[in-house]
């Protein structure tokens, strides 16, 4: 999206799109109806994009979404195995059921040949959040302060709030692989943090910020259904960039 002639960087908003089945790490069939709720982030990505448009903002961005499909076959990845990144670090596959942010972190590595200002991500990444938090605000993480600031203020004013959780060091530890550079979950303490973790590693060169909306994104029971969440946030978000850049 672009409608603006200053040649400014773009910012960015995108997620994975694909339907969780069975497959190596097995999950369990309660519910697994429901896991087409994984492509909200790809939604929240395609909403937010059309609320630009719609509201003819003054600015330029680009929604990245990479989109898989996780299920068994002879060439499915298998519990052990280790795969490259496109950053070039490697990654042993521990859980073959946390694929989302293998390809989110090649996301973010895609991302950099547009130089952007600001990267945000958004993904339905972990059950943990959903322990951590409930159902109410969404998971915060980032590696720039002003970032994180701008982000907690959109959600404030545009009632779609979302919590800050750390990124310290000492979770880092807990990615450790004694064959790759990082294993692709840290075990079940701060499964979000580590989620979170992980996808810093391919970070160091973005102004970046992951919102986990596994609790936020969808409805189950008798209301069972897509939110919309966290499009509000994230439009509230752009729309103040735009003020700060007209002061």
């Amino acid at each position: 999206y672009r409608n603006t002639a200053e040649d400014q960087n773009p910012w960015f908003w995108w997620q994975r799109r694909h339907f969780r089945h069975w497959r190596i790490s097995l999950k369990p069939g309660a519910k697994m109806d429901e896991m087409k709720y994984d492509m909200c982030g790809a939604a929240s990505v395609l909403g937010t994009v059309l609320a630009c448009a719609q509201l003819q903002l003054p600015l330029a961005m680009v929604g990245i979404i990479p989109a898989v499909e996780n299920m068994p076959s002879d060439r499915a990845t298998r519990p052990g195995d280790i795969v490259t990144s496109m950053s070039g670090q490697t990654v042993e596959i521990l859980n073959t059921d946390a694929e989302g942010r293998l390809i989110l972190c090649d996301a973010l590595t895609y991302s950099e040949r547009y130089e952007p200002t600001t990267v945000i991500d958004i993904a339905t990444l972990t059950g943990a959040c959903i322990i951590a938090l409930g159902r109410h605000p969404h998971g915060l993480f980032s590696n720039h302060s002003p970032l994180t600031n701008d982000i907690l203020r959109a959600g404030q004013t545009a009632v779609d709030q979302a919590w800050e959780l750390p990124l310290w060091d000492e979770y880092q530890e807990l990615l450790d692989s004694n064959f790759a550079d990082m294993a692709n979950v840290g075990g079940r303490e701060a499964g979000a943090i580590t989620a979170a973790c992980f996808l810093a590693r391919f970070t160091k060169k973005l102004h970046w910020a992951h919102l986990d909306i596994a609790g936020t994104a969808w409805k189950t029971g008798k209301q069972k259904g897509s939110t919309g969440r966290p499009v509000p946030l994230l439009t509230q978000y752009l729309l103040d960039r735009v003020a700060a850049t007209k002061d």
